[in-house]
């Protein structure tokens, strides 16, 4: 029995070892400060710890009360302007992206157990699918949605025969615009609706496309050069991982955030690079912590909450995110 119970041990260990199981994580802190960013954010500012240990945080958009919404596992939660947390959608096939069209219905890209999909989710009564395939084929990996002010979506599947950027028309069929880029993520449009930024998990730059009138794209260009790096897997020292370049965010000047592993890197209209909110814990290297997508929300849209490995922060801003949208 001992010698059965000593094999269990060593095989347990090395399993935590390939996979990244070391015991418990470093708790999300609530010490850290914003740097200053002229007109984007004053130096010193806190980075507020909302709330922790959800099951996964993704896909944050602004509700019209100044909350915000995010994803988890296989639901849908509620953040309001005081920080109380509730269920919104309970079973959200897997949702991770959403988006409010002008309608006010709730919309996401899933890839649950019912299938890879874009949907409404709510209202319950407006549930429905609006796209599962493409020329036949299933999507891959569906990641992130923006919607546009006619009710056009945008959005990516990350990997797969497929994968790229797409686009739905209310009510029309569904195009793939772009399928250049290695592992497209992150999906959002300026202010103005004629560009569109996407972030590229594997590549150095922030991308921006010109939108055509009839929602396709063109003129595929490096916007704004990360400074995050790439950083060592947590499964094996010997591989690396991407730089973080996830979900994206804007400001009613203009502005991108791009949630990546320095936090919220922020780039101005033109490209250049401002800053860098530190939203990041947990260690330099492995076990690094940090913002999987970005929002403004609050009542004047002055809050820029930030979610990823299960926990939400929120960092009051000089800059105000874009009204006209949710997203």
């Amino acid at each position: 029995m001992r010698s059965k119970a000593a094999l269990f041990l060593v095989l347990f260990m090395i399993s935590a070892l390939l996979f990244g199981q070391r015991g418990p994580q470093t708790p999300p802190p609530t010490n850290l400060v914003a740097p200053n960013i002229p007109g984007v954010v004053a130096g010193g500012t806190p980075i507020q710890l909302v709330r922790s240990g959800f099951d996964r945080a993704e896909g944050p958009v602004a509700m019209s009360d100044g909350g915000i919404l995010f994803t988890g596992r296989n639901s849908i939660t509620r953040i309001d302007p005081a920080g109380n947390a509730s269920t919104f959608v309970e079973n959200s096939n897997g949702a991770n992206g959403l988006g409010f069209d002008s309608k006010g219905r709730l919309i996401s890209v899933q890839r649950g157990a019912g299938g890879l999909k874009v949907g409404v989710l709510y209202p319950p009564e407006s549930r429905t699918v609006l796209v599962d395939s493409y020329e036949g084929k299933s999507f891959g990996q569906l990641n992130d949605i923006v919607v546009s002010t006619k009710g056009a979506a945008y959005f990516t599947d990350t990997s797969g025969d497929i994968k790229g950027i797409y686009y739905l028309p209310p009510g029309g069929k569904v195009m793939r615009v772009d399928s250049s880029i290695s592992s497209p993520n992150g999906i959002q449009l300026s202010p103005d609706e004629k560009i569109l930024y996407a972030n590229d998990k594997d590549g150095e730059y922030l991308l921006a496309f010109d939108v055509r009138p009839d929602g396709t794209l063109a003129n595929r260009r490096n916007f704004g050069k990360y400074q995050s790096v790439r950083i060592p897997d947590s499964r094996d020292r010997l591989l690396a991982e991407d730089n973080g370049a996830d979900g994206l965010a804007v400001d009613s000047e203009g502005r991108v955030y791009a949630a990546t592993n320095l936090g919220a890197e922020v780039f101005s209209p033109e490209g250049k690079h401002l800053g860098a909110i530190p939203i990041i814990w947990g260690g330099e290297t492995f076990n690094l912590r940090k913002p999987a997508n970005l929002a403004f929300s609050g009542p004047d849209k002055k809050t820029l909450y930030a979610v990823g490995a299960g926990t939400v922060f929120k960092v009051q801003m000089l800059a105000q995110g874009f009204k006209g949208r949710a997203k």
